[in-house]
């Protein structure tokens, strides 16, 4: 009895240091985690946050074999995390000397009058153990979400909604004061609204990432005998606070991303409030969504189409693509390494192009992967759409309950940045790379069978 009694003591401390952990290293994400660059020191805190959670997230899941249910999953996680280990190998010189795009690296070396010597895959081999770093993040945040109790994963995704309340506050109080000291990040100019980003397009997408959560949500308390219609209300509220939010952000990519974004996460909606009828308070959110359109349309669209007016950027990404994609083709099969883009861009840059703009990104993550991982890189993003098609169908074709919730509105969450990756790099940020990593963790759940209580079934 007193072995039952311990055993019980031990997990139940394994959830409590769990729970800690999943929530200290979120809060320190969107606290510290929304720059893409130049914020090393805050970007290290981040990761020894996410140190604790790591060792205690794959403790639970080897003790408890759940880790079998997820392999596909796991062994995806690891191959990501292998790729920029593998470029870090130390390799002797007749072997990397050979590799393809070298060329210009050992002309430089027989100019000095030196001899090659041992190096590695990548050309920016700090960079790319930067990147390495960066991972572990999202690596612990997907595992600890697998660990997790389904209380648990709530309260991060109810913490997820209130970051990105938090967030359009304190962007309200950068555009009403103006003052640079409300800027977290010192690459942000004033007169924006990014909130705890460096880039108004990432607050954006954190808006759009949890705004199917909160409709979601509420929309399942009308299937509670109770009825509190409290969490609805709520709903409505964030999702007229978000359209208004993203009228002010004037994101172009946002803007256009919520039209599928509020479609799907009012079907999700219908289905979570029992796919029946429609209510009254379900309406009601409807009309609260279109409410708050007409007003934006009404009141800021000038300066909406005064964004989609200046193709001046846009226009630089597309000039620029074909670049990136020709200086992808030399360094392929294996890529020039994690984080060199900056370095292989200025080598290959028109000198007619060279101008006071910084193109520090392409722009497009598919792009970029592919010259600095190569055929790896594409196949793994191959591999997490072929994954990611599969747990949304699972997801969307289950029977109601609150974790398939969840997980449908996870899944329009994933679709949010696998779509704003195209025209930009919201996961260059850790802030999005960890909720990310929460929502496909969430999505990841769809693959295990429903739990449905024989004396409590939920009526279809």
């Amino acid at each position: 009895m007193s072995g039952k009694r311990a055993l019980n003591k031990t997990k139940w401390g394994q959830w409590d240091a769990l729970a800690i952990a999943s929530v200290v290293l979120l809060v320190l994400s969107v606290v510290l985690g929304g720059a893409s660059r130049n914020h090393a020191l805050r970007l290290a805190l981040v990761e020894l946050a996410a140190l604790p959670l790591l060792v205690i997230a794959a403790s639970r899941l080897i003790n408890t074999k759940a880790w079998k249910d997820h392999g596909f999953a796991l062994s995806l996680l690891g191959l990501i995390a292998a790729i920029p280990l593998v470029q870090l190998i130390p390799l002797p010189a007749s072997v990397w000397t050979a590799l393809p795009g070298r060329d210009q690296m050992t002309l430089a070396l027989d100019l000095a009058g030196l001899q090659p010597g041992w190096g590695t895959l990548s050309l920016t081999p700090d960079l790319t153990w930067r990147a390495a770093l960066a991972l572990v993040a999202p690596l612990a945040m997907f595992m600890a979400v697998l660990a997790a109790p389904p209380k648990l994963t709530g309260r991060l995704v109810e913490l997820c909604i209130a970051a990105a309340f938090v967030s359009v506050l304190l962007g309200a109080a950068q555009l009403a004061s103006g003052s640079e000291r409300l800027y977290p990040w010192e690459t942000t100019s004033a007169g924006s609204i990014t909130g705890f980003f460096a880039n108004r397009n990432h607050l954006a997408s954190l808006l759009l990432m949890t705004l199917p959560f909160a409709i979601i949500i509420g929309a399942a308390s009308l299937r509670r005998r109770d009825a509190n219609t409290l969490p609805l209300w709520f709903a409505a509220f964030f999702t007229g606070l978000v359209i208004i939010a993203l009228a002010a952000i004037r994101s172009r990519s946002g803007i256009v991303l919520f039209v599928p974004v509020i479609i799907c996460s009012l079907l999700a909606g219908w289905f979570a409030s029992g796919r029946g009828r429609p209510a009254i308070a379900l309406l009601g959110l409807v009309g609260v969504t279109g409410v708050a359109l007409t007003v934006v349309l009404a009141l800021a669209l000038p300066p909406i189409l005064a964004r989609f007016g200046n193709q001046e950027t846009a226009e630089l990404r597309f000039e620029r693509w074909p670049i990136v994609a020709e200086a992808a083709q030399t360094y392929l099969p294996l890529g020039s390494g994690l984080g060199s883009f900056d370095s292989v861009y200025r080598s290959v840059e028109p000198l007619a192009q060279l101008d006071s703009n910084f193109f520090n990104q392409a722009h497009n993550d598919y792009l970029e992967t592919w010259l600095e991982a190569g055929w790896p890189g594409a196949g793994l993003i191959i591999a997490f759409l072929i994954w990611y098609g599969r747990r949304t169908w699972t997801a969307w074709r289950a029977r109601p309950s609150q974790e398939r919730h969840l997980q449908r509105a996870a899944s329009i969450a994933v679709g949010v940045l696998i779509l704003h990756s195209v025209g930009d790099y919201p996961l260059r940020t850790v802030t999005l790379a960890v909720i990310l990593a929460l929502c496909c963790g969430v999505l990841e759940l769809a693959s295990r069978p429903d739990r449905i209580p024989t004396r409590t079934r939920v009526p279809i």
